[in-house]
């Protein structure tokens, strides 16, 4: 089997950016796939459509869109990916949805987990990378890049704090699968921390 090694963190945190050139790194070695949530799959992709760019909907609603495209995804890209021993690299997965849908939309983490458990069959990642910097930087990062900002960019500074807040909840409830690193700094320097430790946890895989 391959690896599944996911990207996780608040907006403007350079998850998309950094993973691009993690990717070009490790296709030097190994072969590897990059995908994205929602997403990576026509399915997903539609159903991304809706969750970002749609109009305001119910936390639930959402909860459950995201893990239906989360299923199609798993089921069509990244399952098939792993048995063909790839490194998959995705740009997000259930962290996410725990994180703003469970914690920032205050619907309930146990009750989001239930469904997604449901989608993935147990098919947590084998290694978590949180890209770690506070909100008002990230904001400040998406605003100088003039990146288009999708429904939950908008979102108040409140919610995205939040969404941090869960994200420090879920590290503390996985240790050993979350790798922190510090995206407050230049592109550079967290490449090639991330590049390092997965280099490092693919050699631990190996032995």
């Amino acid at each position: 089997m391959g690896l599944f090694i996911t990207f996780e963190g608040p907006e403007g945190s350079g998850k998309t950016t950094v993973l691009r050139a993690v990717a070009a790194e490790l296709e030097k070695d190994y072969d590897v796939v990059t995908t994205r949530e929602p997403g990576g799959v026509e399915t997903a992709e539609a159903i991304r459509n809706i969750l970002l760019e749609g109009d305001a909907m119910d936390g639930r609603t959402e909860a459950l869109l995201f893990a239906a495209a989360r299923r199609e995804h798993l089921v069509q890209k990244v399952l098939p990916a792993l048995a063909s021993d790839h490194i998959v690299l995705c740009d997000r997965f259930i962290d996410s949805s725990l994180a703003y849908q469970g914690y920032a939309r205050e619907i309930g983490v146990e009750g989001v987990a239930r469904i997604n458990d449901f989608a993935i069959e147990g098919h947590y990642p084998d290694m978590t990378i949180y890209l770690d910097i506070p909100a008002a930087l990230g904001r400040e990062r998406i605003e100088a890049n003039q990146r288009e900002q999708n429904r939950l960019d908008k979102e108040d500074h409140a919610f995205h704090e939040r969404v941090i807040a869960g994200y420090k909840q879920l590290i503390e409830r996985y240790p050993d699968r979350y790798q922190i690193v510090d995206a407050s700094r230049s592109i550079d320097n967290v490449v090639a921390d991330v590049v390092t430790i997965i280099r490092q946890q693919i050699e631990k895989k190996s032995l």
